[in-house]
């Protein structure tokens, strides 16, 4: 074992996992979040062998959308019977459970508590059903008056939303499309890695017992159109997007070394943070220098690195953040990884279900049973908003010289590696260069429109729209053997107040 100079009461270990996966037959038979989120946690106590419920002190809730309560946070603890003084419902952000893991972590390391949980639920595959058939719910009543959590338009210029590339489907692929050309891939070639690389974390899902979807599936099963795997947003189908219609709970409990020693808790139980990194981008995703790579998410997986000796390869666990394909491809090669990197031990935010903020709740636990069955060393990145918003923890088999002694910010590293940002312009004519694209798609699988990030003569950027009519534009944008980016074409306003492009 390694040995430490932090005092055993100071040292944070992952003590119990927990998980549900509801699946009712009836729709007035589904659990609500609270269920869930008491139920994991009461899974998660059994997980660790020790009663240890009732001495929270720190209680972390990830956001939650399928249903809307006031102060969740508190009516679970009130469930619990405990009062913790750290009790905290958290804001959108599919990071969010890293981040609550390690701040727990560290209120651990500081002497500020000895127990704590971390939690999230969603049961929105029931919600969605009910809403559906119009059926009435048995659940805490629906909180209308609870604030709305701030997401997607909220934080978005007008001509974004009115050009439909505000929600996470419609702008992720404005990375996927700058990064493969920045990488010199066709985008054949860049379909084909997406698929590969979905197609293993399929493979984890079909593993894991806990998974929403549990089958692999083939790269071309993943990137082939059909009726049930539908185009929504070039380059996604269906199978390469986050799949939120599940019903789920994840919870993790945190303790000392000392205490977890204290109540009996078994050595191979324990699983260690050693350490992590945070930094995240503006909001709006349009404020951003390029879309080729993401200097927060750089700064984050070069921080965890530096945890792990300067090596990525030295983690033998690894889970990366897959709400869309351009994410973890991103990552890997921050990380110095191989293409035929194993990216998942969880099973990707398609095939093991995205329960919206909590996905990396699960992973977490996926993580901890990983290194209980005899890996050494994980890495957990998660990933929330736009590209916004990113946390990496490095978790091992053995404790920490000095337990989590690292800054977590890197946001200093991340703002010192951005470049100017081009001035937003809501009008524009003349030449426009293609910086990224993408084309939306309705549920018959026809284009509806295409939008293109352009890069106007005086180095300004604006959005514009490609009609369904523009074939001749849209069929260039979608050239499998050799990317737009960087074409130029011809801007002008529409008598809607929208540019147009088309290609020269």
């Amino acid at each position: 074992m390694t040995k430490t100079s932090t005092p055993e009461d100071r040292i944070p270990v992952i003590v119990g996992i927990g998980e549900i996966v509801d699946r009712p037959k009836e729709i007035a038979e589904g659990l609500e979040p609270l269920d869930l989120l008491e139920q994991a946690l009461l899974r998660a106590e059994a997980d660790a062998g020790a009663k240890l419920l009732g001495e929270v002190q720190s209680l972390d809730v990830v956001n939650f959308l399928s249903w809307r309560y006031h102060d969740p946070e508190k009516l679970l603890a009130q469930r619990l019977g405990v009062t913790p003084a750290h009790c905290h419902y958290g804001p959108v952000g599919g990071e969010s459970p890293i981040r609550f893991i390690h701040e727990a972590a560290k209120r651990i390391a500081r002497g500020e508590c000895t127990v704590a949980a971390v939690c999230g639920a969603e049961a929105q595959s029931t919600a969605t059903k009910a809403e559906r058939a119009g059926a009435k719910l048995p659940w805490t009543p629906f909180a209308h008056d609870a604030p709305e959590p701030k997401r997607g338009a909220s934080f978005q210029k007008p001509l974004a939303v009115k050009l439909g590339v505000f929600r996470p489907v419609t702008v992720y692929p404005f990375y996927e499309a700058a990064s493969s050309a920045h990488w010199g891939q066709t985008p054949r070639e860049a379909m084909q890695e997406s698929g590969t690389l979905w197609s293993r974390y399929s493979e984890a899902a079909a593993q894991n017992p806990n998974s929403w979807l549990k089958r692999r599936y083939a790269p071309d099963e993943i990137t082939t159109p059909t009726t049930d795997n539908r185009l929504i947003a070039w380059p996604y189908n269906k199978l390469m997007v986050a799949n939120p219609s599940v019903n789920m709970g994840g919870a993790l409990l945190l303790t000392s070394l000392a205490k977890a020693r204290a109540a009996g808790i078994a050595e191979d139980k324990l699983v260690y943070p050693l350490g992590g990194a945070s930094a995240e981008e503006p909001p709006d995703y349009l404020v951003r220098d390029q879309f080729y790579e993401s200097h927060p998410q750089n700064a984050v997986l070069k921080a965890v690195m530096d945890i792990a000796g300067g090596d990525g390869r030295k983690f033998d666990a690894i889970e990366l953040y897959s709400c869309f394909p351009c994410v973890p491809k991103m990552a890997r090669r921050t990380l110095g990884l191989s293409a035929d990197v194993q990216p998942t031990v969880n099973g990707g935010l398609t095939f093991f279900g995205a329960p919206l903020n909590t996905y990396m709740t699960h992973a977490a636990c996926a993580m901890a049973r990983r290194l209980r069955g005899g890996h050494r060393l994980g890495l957990l990145y998660g990933q929330g908003g736009f590209v916004t918003k990113h946390h990496a923890l490095v978790v091992s088999k053995t404790p920490p010289r000095d337990a989590l002694a690292q800054e977590t910010s890197v946001q200093g590293e991340a703002d010192r590696n951005k470049r100017a940002v081009p001035e937003f312009v809501n009008e524009a004519s003349g030449r426009g260069k293609v910086e990224s694209f993408t084309v939306l798609y309705g549920r018959g699988g026809d284009a509806e429109h295409g939008v293109v990030m352009l890069r106007t003569v005086d180095d300004r950027r604006t959005l514009a729209r490609i009609p369904a009519s523009d074939g001749a534009t849209l069929a260039h944008l979608l050239n499998m053997d050799r990317t737009p980016v960087g074409s130029l074409g011809e801007i002008a306003m529409t008598v809607d107040g929208v540019p147009e492009w088309r290609v020269a």
